[in-house]
């Protein structure tokens, strides 16, 4: 029913507890001599169901009306047909505990409780307290799944503005780090550029060729300072470029440590004996297992999540799984397939001759993102 509007769900509760505790009047007969059912007996039946309709705006007074109608039901024992469960008090109790506050809540099932000890005994409520207990238990388990969720949203949110703030930092570093080697360059070939301008004229005439290398020095300065330029300027260009090392595969068990501090809790296992790889392929090994483990963290809503690295002969394997809902479209895929993250990670996979599929995990539950990245070429460019 996640897929319904709270009214439809609610309707739907309604009338299921209306029905199951309207049975016992249509599927059994009063004793021999005894009148047949009356609208007074029955009356109580639609106030132990009806108010399940307005459970989510009112569930304490639902519970109490529910609780109170039951009570109105038993005065009119032993001739009233015999409920074998009360489905709109298991309802109720549902709702209370995953709905109310906690001093509302107790007060409510205190109420409900101590009222059927003293009109059953503690014999007879034994079994109902029982079923109360498990609708309580389960609206508790309810209450705190989406405190968790909840959590987990608030978590993805704060890492993804530390994400985004960390960025805009380093990208700040790196055009103040630019900035100040564009000055250098120019300041440096300027002044050169001066000096030899400036004493060009002057040996023009009587030392030709000293006014030749002159001129031979600007057009060199010039050059140098161009292609100075150039590689900054085109580093400038490329949104990646960071100041600082690059993450490799050695940094992958604090990548791992940062989610389980604010995520779901994750585990990695490295199987293998590590070879020495390409910086680049290196790069890129701690990119997938980042993007990957951010997904996880946005949109798996997991409980717990796991990196394996193996270190195949000439092949470097990399999973990652988690328990969470298990969609591609949950691990920031679009309408029409995958999304960014997960064709980010089969380009980059793509990139090194390798390879990357997607799925579900272990037993159909969760989500895996499994890659393979050859090690031959990496291999002999170590």
């Amino acid at each position: 029913m996640r897929g319904l509007p709270p009214s439809a769900v609610d309707i739907a509760l309604t009338v299921v507890a209306l029905a199951g505790q309207s049975a016992p009047f249509l599927f059994s007969q009063p004793a021999p001599g005894a009148p047949p059912w009356t609208v007074a007996q029955y009356l109580p039946v639609l106030g132990a169901s009806l108010p399940l309709f307005w459970r989510r705006r009112a569930p304490v007074t639902c519970l109490v009306v529910v609780a109170l109608s039951m009570g109105v039901y038993s005065l009119f024992d032993p001739v009233q047909p015999s409920q074998p469960i009360w489905y709109g008090s298991l309802i109720a109790m549902y709702t209370v505990a995953e709905k109310s506050p906690p001093r509302r809540r107790f007060g409510a099932v205190a109420f409900l409780f101590l009222g059927f000890l003293i009109q059953t005994g503690p014999v007879a409520a034994s079994r109902g307290i029982v079923m109360w207990a498990g609708a309580y238990a389960v609206g508790r388990a309810a209450a705190m799944r989406q405190a968790y969720a909840v959590s987990l949203e608030i978590r993805a949110e704060q890492l993804e503005r530390q994400r985004v703030l960390e960025a805009e930092r380093a990208e700040e570093r790196e055009r103040a780090r630019i900035a100040r080697d564009m000055h250098d360059i120019l300041a440096h070939a300027v002044s050169l550029m001066v000096v030899q301008a400036e004493a060009g004229p002057v040996v023009v005439r009587g030392d030709p060729d000293r006014a030749e290398k002159a001129f031979d020095a600007i057009a060199s300065a010039g050059r140098d300072a161009m292609s100075q330029l150039r590689r900054m300027l085109g580093i400038l260009k490329d949104s990646e470029a960071s100041p600082d090392p690059q993450p490799t595969l050695a940094r992958v068990p604090e990548l791992v440590a940062v989610v389980s501090s604010t995520g779901p809790p994750t585990t990695l296992t490295v199987s293998g004996s590590p070879l020495p790889v390409h910086p680049d392929l290196d790069v890129a090994a701690y990119r997938i297992v980042q993007e990957s483990l951010t997904n996880i963290v946005k949109h798996a809503r997991a409980t717990s999540a796991m990196v394996a690295i193996d270190w195949e002969n000439d092949t470097l394997a990399i999973t990652v799984t988690d328990d969470g809902l298990g969609s591609g479209r949950r691990h920031g895929a679009t309408g029409q397939g995958e999304g960014n993250g997960l064709i980010g990670i089969r380009e980059r996979a793509a990139a090194y001759g390798g390879s990357a599929s997607f799925g579900r995990g272990v037993g159909g539950r969760g989500f895996r993102v499994s890659v393979r990245l050859p090690l031959a070429e990496a291999v002999r460019a170590g």
